[in-house]
């Protein structure tokens, strides 16, 4: 039986010093309930920029304490299912997301979830691509605001999380102190505008302590392949930040030299974009499971 976590807990920025929502065993299910990304406060999209409490953004609900989690353990988070509300909300404006610097108006849309669509207008219709925006443990240190990613996972922004995925977390802090928020309904690559389709959601994951292995920032894993996910301050320094850690990762597990499995990732291996209008940006190098298994790994931890 899973246990419920309620959106009513929530916190704003992962740190040590947020007080446990819920305790559980390694091994157990939770389903966890979200407000969408901005405290579900825009209720039409006549709303006004400036009756939203933009203080109120990136609510996580947590945190989760993992009994048995130390720091340099693993926080394994497998993610079984995203269930969304009817309704998303799309928002942009000045100063927002890329375009900010040429956009005049702050604008509001409405985006109607039904039959595995989202609804963007009245002639424009596009497949659902559930994905969690903020997710993570408790930072090495002080707090980090939860519209921000790092190495502890935070607004990572990365479509790679989505049901079926499965994710890995360094552990700062005893128990982790796990939080999961900022659900979208669709967001491509980049959340360019600043949002993507941000909607309520309830999400249930499976938690598991992994002992004995270590890693320096998250790892998200699908039936396809797996990749680091690195933030930095620009997104040059994201994706060299993500191929050097896949680099040592591989070379270390499968025994060929830094500069075969560095040829290997520019033949056979991918640098994506995750996101480029947060505080840091976030950057991931994806390597398909078949490369993974002929270089002799059968399981990436």
């Amino acid at each position: 039986m899973a246990h419920l976590l309620t959106k009513e807990t929530y916190v704003y920025s992962m740190s040590a010093k947020n007080e446990p929502a819920l305790c559980v065993e390694s091994g157990e299910k939770i389903v966890v309930e979200t407000y969408d990304c901005f405290l579900n406060q825009i209720e039409s999209e006549k709303t006004a920029y400036h009756a939203i409490d933009w203080n109120q953004i990136n609510p996580a609900t947590g945190p989760v304490y993992v009994e048995g989690a130390e720091p340099g353990d693993i926080l394994k988070v497998e993610i079984k299912e995203i269930e969304l509300d009817q309704e998303g909300t799309m928002v942009t404006g000045p100063k927002l997301g890329v375009l900010g610097n040429e956009i005049t108006d702050f604008s509001i849309k409405k985006i109607q979830i039904e039959n595995g669509m989202a609804a963007f207008n009245e002639n424009i219709h596009f497949p659902l691509r559930p994905m969690i925006g903020v997710i993570g443990v408790a930072p090495h240190e002080g707090e980090v605001n939860c519209g921000t990613p790092g190495e502890h996972g935070g607004n990572m922004d990365t479509t790679l999380i989505t049901e079926g995925a499965t994710l890995y977390f360094p552990v700062f802090h005893e128990g982790a102190l796990f939080s999961l928020g900022d659900v979208h309904a669709s967001m491509g690559d980049g959340e360019v505008c600043v949002s993507g389709v941000e909607i309520p959601a309830k999400v249930t994951v499976v938690l598991n302590v992994i002992k004995e292995q270590t890693i320096h920032t998250p790892v998200v894993e699908n039936q396809d392949g797996f990749a680091f996910i690195v933030s930095k301050p620009t997104l040059d320094e994201a994706a060299e930040g993500a191929v050097k850690e896949m680099v040592h990762y591989l070379a270390k597990r499968s025994g060929l030299p830094v500069s075969d499995v560095t040829m290997l990732l520019s033949a056979a291996g991918d640098v994506q974009v995750s996101q480029i209008v947060d505080p840091l940006r976030t950057a991931r190098m994806f390597v398909p499971k078949s490369i993974v298994h002929q270089l002799g790994i059968k399981e990436i931890f």
